[in-house]
């Protein structure tokens, strides 16, 4: 716990990036699950005692999931795949877009007061953006429309957005700032993914993250819709109290 009170003093600039992305997720999210709501006749708080428990309990097991890494062959060392988006998309089809931003927040502060960060919270930063890329999208066409028709759409749309903005988030800002937090040549990251994949060209950020990136996060998004498509429908009454959808 003083380890990251102690970062959050030395980074004071990037926890309050980090602050002012999640507040404006949230705030898209809410009023996205409004709107759905309004169209669907529905009128219930966004928020309440079930749902905070949920997201509790749904945050917690994403942050476990996120423990458990596995390193890609076509990717440097430090991108590896993990699966702790599968309970905040299951979680976030039942429960809404809005509780869906506050799982990614929450799943990441578990890890902080677990394991700290390394990243100067940059890393934590990318998780959390590229992360809401893929449940936002997914929760807020499935909100509008709950079928299993939608739900297939909403899955495809959501690893659709991720794959493409964690790809530009990549190029455009996480890379260089990792590059510069550890005082090294942006060309030598580039380097590490030339020795460990034939289709990144040497210098090049585009074919890096096209080869790398892209399909990282492709993987990840068909394999976690894959499955949340295989167990929502028999969880949700478990999940939702009883109520089904």
């Amino acid at each position: 716990m003083n380890g990251l009170l102690e970062s959050v003093t030395k980074n004071v600039s990037a926890v309050l990036e980090f602050a002012a992305v999640i507040l404006v997720l949230f705030i898209v999210a809410w009023a996205l699950e409004k709107a759905a709501q309004k169209k669907a006749g529905v009128i219930e708080p966004i928020l309440n005692t079930r749902k905070v428990a949920m997201i509790g309990m749904f945050s917690a097991l994403a942050a476990i999931l996120m423990l458990f890494e596995i390193p890609l062959f076509f990717a440097p060392g430090f991108y590896k795949l993990d699966f702790s988006e599968l309970p905040i998309l299951i979680g976030t089809f039942a429960f809404g877009p809005a509780a869906g931003v506050l799982m990614e927040f929450v799943k990441l502060l578990l890890k902080l007061l677990i394991k700290g960060t390394s990243t100067a919270f940059v890393g934590e930063l990318a998780n959390f953006a590229v992360g809401c890329s893929f449940i936002l999208p997914a929760s807020a066409l499935y909100a509008f429309r709950k079928s299993k028709k939608s739900a297939i759409l909403a899955c495809v749309l959501g690893t659709a957005v991720m794959t493409v903005f964690g790809t530009a988030f990549n190029a455009v800002y996480l890379l260089p700032a990792f590059a510069k937090m550890y005082g090294m040549p942006l060309d030598a990251i580039l380097e590490m993914g030339a020795k460990v994949n034939p289709l990144v060209e040497p210098g090049s950020i585009v074919s890096f993250v096209a080869a790398c990136v892209a399909p990282l996060n492709l993987i990840k998004g068909t394999a976690v819709s894959v499955i949340t498509l295989l167990v929502y429908k028999p969880l949700s009454p478990i999940i939702k109290n009883g109520r089904k959808g």
